[in-house]
């Protein structure tokens, strides 16, 4: 049973729904059952087969949206059994936008973070194999008719005014004089369920759908490296002897973080890249519980 969430505060997103727009790559991954498993609530089940699921990410540039121009990326531990469908939970949320954080919070039941998106552009030779890439394209990227641009963007958690690193995400692409115009797919429009909540923000089940219209096509999956081990040790030390900002899940909250990364260094299976991307997330519902239904 569902029921609407009348929880929400417009805050400055207004009234849902609300409209995002920009471009975006969606990556999926193999992600293992036992990580997954991290995130999800105990009375929800994890749709699984041969101890892996299907998680990735989603890095999105948004140019226009009711909390303005502002990155995110969001990481996807897996899919839970949500008959006859299912849906994806978000195991960490990282967004540019102070608004953005605290809306996804407290109204959508996400697991957010300030996070800051540090880009590193260097030009190579070019490379005839390589294809354009518009998404690469939207959030800063221009290149030269005889080289092809690699760009190295470093998500770090805003966190006590500190900067934890999360992530490097290693894209490439080539635009020419000939393919700067390149194709970028055929438009489709699909839906994106999503269950959220069971956080200290939003102690609700909750369940949403984010509606996209866009231009879409297969890319080379993005290569992510993880952060370093310095990093990590200082995260690991202030979250481990810290019991603020406990999650309702299975792993303790010092582990999430570490869990997380490893979504992101699962092996990847299939890139897309959107682009002219019109993406319409209405209030999410409030949900009596998961089903506990096999695949």
């Amino acid at each position: 049973m569902e029921m609407k969430n009348r929880s929400y505060t417009p805050l400055g997103y207004g009234e849902p729904p609300w409209i995002f727009k920009g471009s975006a790559l969606y990556q999926l991954h193999l992600v293992k059952a036992e990580t997954a498993r991290a995130f999800i609530p105990k009375d929800c089940r994890l749709v699984e087969a041969f101890g892996y699921t299907l998680g990735g990410f989603f890095l999105a540039s948004y140019d226009d949206s009711p909390a303005g121009i502002f990155d995110e990326l969001v990481v996807i531990a897996g899919l839970v059994w949500n008959p006859p469908t299912s849906c994806a939970w978000a195991a960490r949320v990282l967004v540019g936008s102070d608004e953005a954080c605290l809306h996804g919070r407290k109204v959508v039941g996400l697991p957010s973070q300030v996070g800051r998106f540090s880009k590193k552009i260097t030009a190579l030779p070019w490379a005839p194999k390589s294809k354009s890439s518009s998404f690469l394209s939207r959030i800063g990227w221009r290149t030269s008719s005889n080289y092809r641009n690699h760009m190295d963007i470093e998500v770090s958690e805003i966190k006590n005014q500190r900067a934890m690193s999360i992530c490097n995400i290693n894209l490439n692409a080539t635009v020419s004089q000939q393919d700067s115009k390149g194709w970028m797919g055929p438009f489709i429009k699909m839906s994106l369920p999503n269950f959220s909540g069971r956080t200290k923000y939003n102690s609700n089940l909750l369940k949403y759908s984010c509606q996209i219209e866009c231009r879409v096509r297969a890319v080379q999956p993005a290569n992510v490296l993880g952060p370093s081990a310095l990093d990590a040790d200082k995260e690991n030390s202030s979250e481990d002897h810290s019991s603020h900002g406990e999650w309702i899940g299975r792993a303790p909250t010092g582990t999430k973080r570490n869990f997380s990364i490893s979504v992101l260094l699962s092996k990847p299976i299939l890139a897309l890249e959107f682009n002219h991307l019109k993406m319409r997330v209405e209030a999410p519902t409030i949900v009596a519980a998961c089903s506990q239904n096999t695949v």
